[in-house]
């Protein structure tokens, strides 16, 4: 919980879909009683501050509005998160499944950030399947924790492919 409170902390903003938007807010949003729920450890709550005080962008089409810290986005994909990108800051964190997917094939992306667990699932989603061009990268960071997992952060290649 450590390595992900400092990487939502280090972000300017964090950017979701819905499924994720919902998700996370369900599970992280500060209740009103202003006390966690009992459910959380002490490892918790430090993530649930940093992300439920975290500025966050939503990505729907479907969602008519949102709160918990949040702005919908709407209109062309590319052209909104290229603005946000160009404002200045330490940047954007994307999380999810789809968003992601739609991000890397518009090319704008700079740095995947993935956390592989000691863990066969067997089932669920396939990351980032649907890709439509191979984009070749470069390991930047890479963190081993007790558990056996393993964090490595990318970036890709120069000359890497940009989707236009």
């Amino acid at each position: 919980m450590n390595y992900w409170t400092d990487a939502i902390g280090r972000a300017d903003a964090l950017l979701f879909g819905r499924v994720t938007y919902e998700m996370m807010e369900s599970a992280w949003r500060r209740p009103v009683t202003d006390t966690w729920p009992d459910w959380m450890s002490e490892w918790d709550i430090p993530f649930a501050e940093t992300i439920d005080r975290a500025k966050k962008y939503v990505v729907s089409s479907t969602l008519g509005k949102v709160d918990w810290n949040a702005e919908l986005l709407s209109g062309d994909l590319r052209q909104t998160v290229q603005q946000l990108k160009e404002e200045p800051g330490e940047g954007l964190y994307v999380g999810g499944v789809t968003l992601p997917l739609a991000l890397a094939n518009l090319g704008l992306i700079d740095e995947y950030e993935f956390v592989v667990q000691p863990v066969l699932a067997g089932h669920g989603p396939t990351l980032l399947a649907g890709l439509r061009e191979q984009i070749q990268l470069e390991l930047v960071h890479r963190q081993e924790f007790r558990s056996g997992a393993v964090a490595m952060r990318y970036r890709p290649t120069p000359g890497s492919a940009r989707f236009e």
